[in-house]
């Protein structure tokens, strides 16, 4: 039999997580002396001091810092049996939130998205376009169900979905396509680079950043083929997004000796497949499907 209760747990954590008994009364809105015999129910039932007493300052024990690492896994954990249960009661969510990175095409989505509507007519769909570390940060915080992010997701689940093929390209009438020769990445150091960035709180990254010694920093992929097809700057861009624009010649693919195409995979991620409703799995689903017919960049002897 368990010597602890949930509520027991959950109103020593109270205490830590709001500083103090007072504060965590407020917090949880029970009376302060409930709180303490919680918190002293706990400990005599453990055989442990999770406190240190200085007073009205709230301090843990080196006991109480490890129990406290446990019972917010615990807590965790009991929230995510409850949303499971939520979720086989209800039968069909009604709102599903999505956190896609910019680099995916938006045409398999768009597809993915209405074939799903279709499916669910209830359903309510939100979509928050990211850069970079931002999706997963998203799915982190709990922000949304699932995430399309370039980076595999360490807390739950994640499998590789597609290849996202970049490919350097400037406008036909960039400096660099006027040297007519085989540039090398130190060729481009002397020229401005578009970068896209980081939609992450942390920021960590600038999308494909070279070192170059001049560039100009953007918040989305859309903005850089506005500027690049002006022929201010060069970029690797997602082939699928700017296939339109290879084929028109607005964008020319740079003549490198190395390194002109590069692949990113897109990962998708999710925290907990058992909390997902059958709408977020037939968009899933849908989705696998999609990314069957991405097309391959085509080789840069071709297209020159």
């Amino acid at each position: 039999m368990l010597k602890a209760t949930l509520e027991q747990w959950r109103m020593f954590k109270a205490v830590v997580d709001a500083g103090g008994f007072n504060q965590a009364a407020e917090q949880v809105h029970k009376s302060q002396s409930s709180i303490h015999h919680a918190v002293q129910k706990l400990e005599h039932a453990l055989g442990l001091t999770l406190f240190n007493n200085e007073g009205r300052r709230v301090t843990l024990t080196e006991s109480g810092e490890l129990m406290y690492r446990r019972a917010c896994f615990l807590l965790e954990e009991a929230h995510k049996i409850e949303s499971v249960a939520n979720s086989l009661t209800s039968g069909i969510e009604t709102y599903l939130r999505i956190a896609v990175d910019i680099i995916f095409p938006t045409e398999m989505l768009y597809e993915a998205l209405n074939k799903v509507s279709q499916e669910y007519p209830l359903l309510r769909i939100e979509l928050m376009e990211t850069v970079l570390n931002g999706a997963n940060t998203l799915l982190k915080g709990g922000e949304v169900d699932i995430a399309i992010s370039p980076f595999s997701y360490d807390n739950g689940f994640s499998e590789d979905l597609c290849d996202i093929e970049f490919i350097a390209v400037a406008h036909p009438s960039h400096p660099l396509h006027s040297l007519n020769r085989t540039l090398t990445l130190a060729d481009l150091k002397s020229f401005r680079q578009i970068v896209v960035r980081d939609s992450s709180a942390d920021r960590k990254a600038d999308s494909g950043w070279l070192g170059a010694e001049q560039r100009w920093t953007v918040s989305h992929v859309r903005t850089s083929i506005d500027i690049i097809s002006q022929g201010l700057g060069f970029a690797w861009l997602p082939f699928a997004i700017i296939k339109n624009q290879l084929e028109d010649g607005t964008l020319k693919p740079l003549p490198l000796e190395q390194g002109g195409l590069r692949k990113s995979i897109v990962h998708l991620c999710f925290a907990d497949g058992d909390r997902l409703g059958p709408a977020a799995r037939a968009f899933i689903g849908e989705l696998r499907y999609q990314t069957m017919s991405l097309p391959d960049a085509p080789s840069l002897s071709d297209s020159q």
